[in-house]
C-alpha cells in the first residue's frame, strides 16, 4: 500500500516549487518510515510549503475532545501554525485572511470511517473556504480503515453540526478522498479539487491486512480496535454514560457508578446482535466524566467484525442503558460541538426521534428503524464519489 502522501511526493506538480503551499496535518501525516509529512515537504525542492493548518486536537494531536487549540509555530521547521478548532464554530474553518498568502492547501490526515469523527467535516470546511478565496485544493488519500461497510442514517438539516455537516451515514465506508469528490459534486463545493489517491487498498479491507503506518489519530483512538466499535459507542458523548476516557481502552469500555454490569450484560444478550460480546469490567477514569471514581459497565469484544454492526450495537446499549436506569441515566444537555441548543445525542444520531422513541420505552427494532432514515442524499451520490474496487 502507498498513501496519497508517498505517491504525491514521488512527483509533486511541477509548479508547486513556486506557489505558496500550506499544509493541514496532524501526527497521522506520515509516509511508511514515519517521517512528518511536514518535514518531508520541507525538504523538497519542488514544494515551497509556507504554513500548516491544524484540525481538532492539534497538528501534534495533544489536546483532549472538544479542547480549544491557539495558533503557534512548528518547532522544528518554524513555519506557521494556524489552528482550525478554537473556541467558537468559525473557528472550524480558515478565515479568507488566513488563505490571502496560499495558493495550494493540501488536506493530509487520517479517517476512521466515522460521521462523527471531525477530521472529515474540517476538510469540508477548508474546501468551502477555499472555493471562496479561489485556493487549489488536493487531498492526499488514505484508507478507511475499518474498511468500506455503510451503517446508519442522514442527518436533519436544523441538526447539522461539526459532527454532521454532511447527511452522510455514521459508519459511510468512504475515504476523505471520495468524501471530497461527494462533498464537491452532491454538496456543491465549487472549488479547484484534485484527488490523489492511495494504491494497494480495496474496499473490504482493514487496516490491518495492509502494510500502512498506523498512528493513533487522536488521544483517545489508540488502535484499530478503537476504531471498528466507535461509530456507536461515541454515542456515549451524548449521555452521562463514561465512554471510558482515561483509561488504555477508551470507547472498548463503557459505564458509570450506578450500572450493574450483569444486570446489562443480560438485557444485551437478549438482542442477539451479530459479531459481539461483552464482558462485565470495572475501570476508573483518570480524568473526564466520572474521574477518579469507580464505573461498572462492559468491555466490547468483536468477536467477528464482518458481521459486527457498530451503529446498531451503539444505539442498542443506549436502549438498554435506559431501559434498566431510567433514572440515573441522562442525555447530556449542555455544550456539545459549539452547540448547547438541542440535546448532544440528536446531534449525533441526527434525527430527535430516535431519543424520543428510547425515552418512550419504543421496542428496540422500531428504535432501529428510526435510526435508519435519511439516507436519500447518501444513496444517490455515493458510488460516484468511489475511487476504489
Amino acid at each position: 500500500m502507498k498513501t496519497g502522501l508517498e505517491i504525491f511526493l514521488e512527483a509533486p506538480p511541477a509548479d508547486l516549487a513556486s506557489k505558496r503551499v500550506a499544509l493541514v496535518a496532524n501526527p497521522t501525516t506520515v509516509d511508511h518510515n514515519f517521517v512528518h509529512g511536514i518535514d518531508l515537504m520541507h525538504q523538497h525542492s519542488g514544494i515551497n510549503i509556507t504554513k500548516l493548518f491544524g484540525a481538532e486536537h492539534g497538528i501534534r494531536a495533544s489536546a483532549q475532545d472538544q479542547i480549544g487549540v491557539t495558533n503557534s509555530h512548528d518547532p522544528i521547521t518554524g513555519l506557521p501554525e494556524i489552528s482550525l478548532y478554537g473556541k467558537t464554530f468559525e473557528s472550524l474553518s480558515p478565515s479568507l485572511e488566513s488563505l490571502e498568502d496560499v495558493d495550494v492547501l493540501i488536506f493530509d490526515i487520517q479517517d476512521i470511517g466515522s460521521r462523527y469523527y471531525t477530521y472529515q467535516a474540517t476538510m469540508a470546511l477548508c474546501m468551502q473556504q477555499a472555493a471562496k478565496a479561489q485556493v487549489q485544493v488536493i487531498i492526499l488519500d488514505r484508507p478507511n480503515p475499518i474498511s468500506a461497510q455503510v451503517e446508519g442514517g442522514g442527518i436533519l438539516d436544523h441538526l447539522k453540526n461539526f459532527c454532521g455537516i454532511y447527511p452522510i451515514p455514521q459508519r459511510h465506508g468512504m475515504t476523505v478522498g471520495e468524501l471530497a469528490k461527494l462533498y464537491k459534486s452532491a454538496g456543491n463545493i465549487n472549488c479547484d479539487l484534485t484527488v490523489i489517491p492511495c494504491t494497494g487498498w480495496k474496499r473490504h479491507q482493514y487496516f490491518d491486512e495492509l502494510d500502512g503506518p498506523w498512528v493513533l489519530p487522536s488521544p483517545n483512538m489508540p488502535t484499530l480496535d478503537t476504531a471498528i466499535v466507535y461509530p456507536g459507542t461515541c454515542l456515549f458523548e451524548g449521555t452521562n454514560i463514561s465512554e471510558a476516557r482515561g483509561t488504555t481502552r477508551p470507547f472498548e469500555l463503557f459505564g458509570a457508578p450506578f450500572v450493574d454490569p450483569y444486570a446489562l450484560k443480560n438485557e444485551l444478550e437478549k438482542l442477539d446482535l451479530p459479531g459481539i460480546l461483552y464482558r462485565p469490567a470495572c475501570f476508573e477514569p483518570t480524568f473526564h466524566k466520572f474521574a477518579n471514581q469507580i464505573c461498572n459497565g462492559l468491555q466490547l469484544h468483536v468477536t467477528c467484525r464482518e458481521n459486527f454492526l457498530p451503529y446498531k450495537t451503539g444505539v442498542a446499549l443506549l436502549w438498554a442503558l435506559r431501559k434498566l436506569w431510567p433514572e440515573q441515566f441522562q442525555w447530556k444537555t449542555d455544550v456539545y460541538e459549539f452547540r448547547d441548543d438541542v440535546p448532544a445525542i440528536d446531534l449525533l444520531t441526527g434525527f430527535p426521534e430516535v431519543r424520543e422513541a428510547i425515552d418512550n420505552g419504543k421496542p428496540f427494532e422500531d428504535v432501529i428503524t428510526l435510526c435508519g432514515q435519511g439516507r436519500q442524499w447518501f444513496n444517490e451520490h455515493q458510488q460516484a464519489a468511489f475511487l476504489y474496487e
